[in-house]
């Protein structure tokens, strides 16, 4: 059974090894060109090349920047649709946690003061910046955050954010754990 970081690892090292073909051709074939136009500017020839060999390097270094155009737009084309696919899945993460966060919030009997608090506060918002965004006093989020953590079963901010990332790294249909257990510091 093969992870899914392993087949991004796959994935990553296949547009790289992907790449390497494409410089290397369009490198060679500047390079043709490139010392062709210095030879000729600066007389490094002995003697001049014979038309038809000269014709035949230009073509070949030709075709390979066409193949390098070529490659490079497929590589282009490639990435763009991985980047479209992963930005949905990024959409569909992003709204799977905001309705996890939601449930969450509605277990716990979370006011609705309680859960700007609770965005606040796993956004990584601190008291005071939390307090100034809602416009009441940092007593006030605090006896609110106090409340979410009661209500949630945990000691603080940071096992208030291992509750849903348990949730979101859990198997689909595998229990999770119950809540608050096992979660209180000392």
């Amino acid at each position: 059974m093969t992870t899914e970081p392993a087949r991004r690892g796959r994935r990553r090292i296949g547009v790289a090894s992907a790449l390497v073909p494409v410089v290397a051709v369009q490198s060679v074939a500047t390079l043709v060109f490139v010392w062709d136009i210095v030879a000729g500017v600066f007389g490094l020839r002995a003697e001049p090349i014979a038309w038809e060999t000269r014709e035949l390097i230009e073509m070949g270094a030709a075709i390979g920047l066409v193949i390098g155009v070529v490659l490079g737009a497929a590589l282009l084309v490639a990435t763009l649709r991985r980047n479209h696919r992963i930005e949905g899945q990024l959409r569909r993460a992003s709204t799977a946690f905001a309705e996890l966060l939601d449930e969450r919030f509605g277990e716990w009997g979370l006011t609705p003061s309680e859960r700007d608090v609770a965005w606040f506060t796993l956004k990584g918002f601190s008291l005071a910046e939390i307090a100034k965004l809602r416009q009441t006093s940092e007593g006030t989020v605090k006896a609110q955050s106090n409340a979410i953590y009661r209500k949630a079963g945990v000691g603080g901010r940071t096992q208030l954010l291992s509750l849903f990332l348990d949730d979101l790294m859990s198997e689909p249909g595998a229990a999770a754990p119950p809540r608050g257990e096992g979660r209180r510091a000392g």
